[in-house]
C-alpha cells in the first residue's frame, strides 16, 4: 500500500476519534466551577457516577473524597437526561448534564422541579 493513502487513512481515523470524543463525550475528571472539587465521571453498572476524587477542603464544604452521584441517564438531543441519586444525604433529583470538550453544565432538581441548582464545570487533566 502507498504512503499517502495510508497517511491519508491515519488522519481521517484521528480526526473522526476526535470528532466523536469531543461531542457531549461526559466521561473524564472535572474540576467544579469554584474551584473547590474534582469528580470523575464514569461507568458504575448500568449507571454513570459522578465520584469526588479530590476536594479542596472537606470540613468545610461537607463532603469528601470517595462521595458519589449515581446517573441512570441517556443522551437526549445534545445533553444527558434522567435521575440522580445522592447515597450520602438519600436524595433523588432529576438530573441534566450538557458537555462539550472542555466544558460541562449538570442541573440538579428536587421536589417535582421546584428547587433547581446549576453548576458549572472544566474538564481536567488532573486526577
Amino acid at each position: 500500500m502507498p504512503i499517502r493513502p495510508i497517511l491519508i487513512l491515519v488522519l481521517l481515523l484521528s480526526g473522526s476519534a476526535e470528532a466523536a470524543a469531543s461531542t457531549d463525550d461526559i466521561f473524564g475528571t472535572w474540576l467544579r466551577g469554584d474551584g473547590a472539587a474534582r469528580v470523575k465521571m464514569a461507568a458504575c453498572g448500568d449507571a454513570i457516577c459522578a465520584t469526588n476524587v479530590w476536594i479542596k477542603d472537606p470540613a468545610a464544604q461537607n463532603e469528601k473524597v470517595g462521595d458519589r452521584l449515581i446517573f441512570k441517564i441517556k443522551p437526549s438531543g445534545d445533553s444527558w437526561a434522567g435521575t440522580g441519586y445522592d447515597p450520602q444525604r438519600k436524595l433523588n433529583l432529576s438530573a441534566k448534564l450538557h458537555a462539550s470538550r472542555d466544558s460541562m453544565t449538570t442541573t440538579g432538581c428536587v421536589l417535582a422541579g421546584l428547587i433547581c441548582r446549576s453548576t458549572q464545570w472544566a474538564r481536567t487533566t488532573a486526577p
